[in-house]
């Protein structure tokens, strides 16, 4: 089983709509990503990228094609998933802590013990995750009392606290200023490395992709499909100021020029 990738998708094909006449949104598309690695979907808006996340999440059944997490199809929940997106989706009328905890209180098998433990050791786990993440002392607060990091932060305990295998992430700092999105990329770089979980990322920053993926996967327009995987060889930890190197601006500005040609070259009758 070791050679086994935990996300394999094989020339799969997503139609929304009309199984006949509706809108393909992926094309042939596969991908193999191998436990503990990092990948980031990059490509013109509406290439699919969101699509390709829902299929791994099992939120969306492929039109043809294979979609294998662990070896099984993506919808026998084989393997612990833990989800984050640009808006971190907040209860207000629970605390930050309890807020961390939802997962906890769903997903077995802390759902069995939730009742027994969320005072104890589940809160307590809670109020690790966030002074890892610089919110020590902030788990009695409710989500208005926070600024969008420290709410994006928030949300990457939520995703995390159960030690989830996979990580999904759908452009979790596209609303924030550049400051803060820096800053939280170094946190998930540390959050992945210290946690071991294999990382999916949608995003459209390709300096975010450079700093945080060990492989960058361009897509054409829509239908998408991935039209080149591009290691990302720069050694870890990594930091701002790797991507101001001369390595890491040649690939960003390879990157760009891939997407601009997808979006220049593909076919627009699929668009309507």
């Amino acid at each position: 089983m070791q050679d086994t990738p935990l996300i394999e998708l094989s020339q799969v094909t997503v139609r929304y709509g009309d199984p006949d006449s509706g809108t393909l949104a992926l094309t042939q598309t596969s991908l193999r990503i191998d436990r503990g690695d990092f990948v980031a979907l990059v490509g013109p808006s509406g290439c699919g990228k969101s699509t390709i996340l829902k299929l791994v999440a099992g939120l969306l059944t492929a039109s043809s094609g294979g979609v294998l997490l662990n070896g099984r199809e993506a919808n026998c929940k084989g393997i612990g998933i833990g989800l984050a997106f640009q808006n971190p989706t907040m209860m207000p009328w629970l605390t930050i802590r309890e807020n961390i905890m939802i997962p906890l209180k769903i997903v077995e098998p802390y759902r069995g013990q939730y009742a027994r433990k969320k005072k104890g050791e589940f809160a307590e786990k809670a109020d690790a995750m966030l002074a890892r993440v610089g919110l020590a002392g902030f788990g009695d607060k409710r989500p208005w009392e926070l600024s969008g990091g420290m709410l994006q932060r928030a949300s990457l305990c939520r995703a995390l606290i159960h030690e989830p295998q996979l990580l999904l992430l759908d452009e979790p700092f596209g609303a924030l200023d550049s400051f803060t999105r820096e800053e939280l990329w170094d946190i998930l770089q540390q959050l992945w490395m210290d946690t071991g979980s294999t990382v999916l990322l949608v995003t459209h920053d390709l300096r975010e992709a450079a700093y945080l993926a060990n492989r960058v996967c361009v897509m054409s327009s829509r239908p998408g499909r991935i039209l080149e995987d591009c290691p990302v060889p720069f050694p870890r930890p990594r930091s701002e100021e790797t991507t101001y190197q001369p390595e890491c601006v040649s690939l960003i500005h390879s990157l760009r020029k891939q997407i601009a040609d997808a979006r220049a070259g593909e076919p627009t009758q699929e668009n309507a």
